[in-house]
């Protein structure tokens, strides 16, 4: 029998697989744990319909990584900080600071935790930070950081 996994099985495979598995075996457990639903037409096509529209969701989220980016190139976000007599700063420009000057000045929002920043910066001067925007797609801009 044709059964459509509902989860991932041990031995028959992963969630949203369509697979054959013995009829006892279907009927008698995957089934009423909900572990299966029989692979007839329609349940195929509800399958196909998911899986088109998860891939569109994720071409969606690329179209919007690559738009973010192209704001991105060639952006100078300027930080004001102040500093004691050795030109160290007060505390650190992290990259919290960062991303609300860039949405502040610019627009653009990004996660935080999307800021790649090897330490915080101490010091004043110009830095080139990388946001990673998706699992390929980096945009990188200017961070200037001065009095």
């Amino acid at each position: 029998m044709k059964v459509i996994l509902l989860a991932n099985v041990k031995g028959l495979g992963k969630k949203d697989d369509v697979v054959e598995a013995s009829d006892g075996y279907a009927r008698n457990y995957l089934i009423p744990k909900k572990l299966a639903i029989v692979a007839d037409a329609k349940a195929q096509n509800d399958l196909k319909g998911k899986e088109e529209s998860r891939l569109y969701k994720i071409e969606e989220e690329k179209k919007a990584a690559n738009a973010t980016k192209a704001k991105l190139e060639g952006t100078v976000v300027k930080i004001r900080s102040a500093s004691g007599a050795d030109g160290r700063l007060y505390g650190a420009v992290t990259a919290k600071d960062i991303a609300e000057a860039l949405a502040r000045d610019h627009g653009i929002t990004v996660d935080k935790r999307k800021l790649e920043l090897a330490d915080a910066i101490k010091s004043y001067g110009t830095y080139s930070v990388a946001v990673k925007l998706y699992t390929d797609i980096i945009g990188k801009f200017t961070v200037v950081v001065h009095e």
